[in-house]
């Protein structure tokens, strides 16, 4: 047994990113941000959905029709597969912990 908030890393100057399990259909990770951003060239757009989660912290999301939300604890939403988006800020003062899930459908 482990705890999602144990072993974070003292050295937080680059994400971390933690696969927890999976297999070839769903792979679930922890991430943990603390000031990180997306670089500005480009965005995410990958092959598969993600579920994310904020269990801790606070991040904001851009995505490409220049929406962008703010994520709090508890907050999270479904990203469909080829969905633009970018992470445009995490809290530089605190630890932002998310709790992804790439699935396929």
């Amino acid at each position: 047994m482990d705890n999602i908030f144990e072993h974070i890393p003292a050295d937080l100057s680059e994400e971390v990113f933690q696969q927890l399990a999976g297999n070839d259909k769903v792979q679930i990770e922890r991430i943990v941000s603390k000031g990180q951003s997306s670089p500005e060239s480009g965005w995410y757009d990958q092959a598969h959905n993600e579920w994310v989660m904020v269990l801790k912290g606070r991040a904001k999301l851009c995505f490409e029709d220049l929406s962008e939300i703010t994520l709090g604890p508890g907050d999270h939403l479904d990203i469909k597969a080829h969905q633009k988006h970018k992470v445009s800020w995490t809290d530089p003062d605190v630890e932002t912990i998310w709790l992804a899930v790439h699935y396929q459908d």
